[in-house]
């Protein structure tokens, strides 16, 4: 598939909508554990927001970001060789600070802050999101990962050129482990355009990142246990005893969230509500984790992915708030 396929807008305007989906799912639980989450709800297969006094569509991170650094791209007039200080630049451009887009944790609490701070006192990126400046454990962070779709949705079939902009843009903020798994994501999600079968769509990105890095290992190692466990439930156990969020410090690590991203597509089987009730229920990141397993799949299956599942898009009602400093594209 390429962009003058009249399938294209109707793919990219799915994913979205799966990404809009996975992250309202989980986000009424997001940073829970899985006991805490089973305890109050059991597995989760719709949105609880109602249950807890809250909104469904909210400003959300996840979402800002995805659809606000892409804008890099159109505002340096489609530059094949876009560079990471080009989309830092944008985040200078559309970011308001401590309002908008980012969780504004402050430096060396919040990764996307920390690199915000440096691109503001004029380090331009890749440095900006270096582990050399800011620190491995900042650096390894999941913010990369939760705003990289996007970058798959403009590259159609091109898994390469994905995980290419992908780190481009990954990079601004963060490096290492983090940038691995922003290409995955990304890669999966070009993939998707062409491919629907989860496992096919992890093979050719996994080859898009070194093999000998922690990212590659802790998929293959999940896939393994996927295709020997026969209940999820077994396969995320074994994800929290082999990756325990004590030998990940920081706020959100990537590596256990991308561990989840793998586990819930391998056991959702391509099943959309199946994944993201995965994807929540397994806790930890929730919102990220479910909004990337919701992009990949809708973008793989087109609208017909609501089809079996209308209470997922219907609540939605194809909305979203986009706060930047572009106040005429606010929803």
């Amino acid at each position: 598939m390429n962009f003058s396929s009249p399938h294209y807008p109707e793919r990219v305007y799915a994913g979205i909508l799966g990404k809009l989906a996975g992250v309202y799912f989980g986000r009424p639980v997001e940073g829970w554990s899985h006991e805490d989450i089973v305890g109050r709800f059991g597995e989760i297969t719709s949105y609880v927001s109602d249950q807890l006094g809250k909104p469904i569509v909210v400003p959300d991170d996840d979402i800002s970001g995805t659809l606000t650094f892409i804008r890099a791209l159109a505002d340096n007039g489609f530059d094949p060789n876009l560079s990471p200080s080009q989309i830092g630049e944008t985040w200078l451009n559309y970011i308001v600070e401590n309002r908008a887009i980012l969780w504004w944790g402050g430096r060396g609490n919040s990764t996307e802050h920390t690199a915000f701070l440096n691109l503001q006192a004029g380090v331009p990126a890749p440095e900006s999101g270096s582990t050399s400046r800011n620190g491995q454990v900042t650096a390894e962070q999941i913010g990369a990962q939760i705003f990289i779709d996007s970058w798959g949705l403009i590259a159609p079939g091109d898994p390469e050129r994905a995980a290419d902009l992908a780190r481009r843009a990954a990079s601004v903020s963060h490096d290492g482990a983090a940038i691995h798994a922003a290409q995955v994501v990304a890669a999966m999600v070009a993939q998707a355009f062409v491919e629907g079968d989860v496992g096919v769509l992890l093979d050719v990105a996994t080859t898009l990142i070194p093999a000998g890095s922690e990212i590659a290992s802790v998929i293959h190692q999940v896939r393994e246990w996927c295709a020997g466990d026969a209940d999820w439930l077994i396969t995320r156990q074994r994800i929290a005893d082999a990756l325990p969020l004590a030998r990940f410090p920081g706020n959100v690590h990537v590596v256990p969230n991308h561990a989840v991203i793998v586990l819930a597509l391998l056991h959702g089987r391509g099943d959309f509500r199946r994944s993201l009730s995965i994807a929540t229920t397994a806790g930890w990141d929730t919102d990220c984790n479910a909004g990337n397993v919701g992009c990949i799949l809708a973008t793989a299956q087109g609208l017909a992915v609501f089809d079996d599942a209308p209470d997922l898009r219907g609540p939605i009602n194809d909305r979203l708030y986009l706060p930047t400093a572009d106040g005429g594209r606010a929803i």
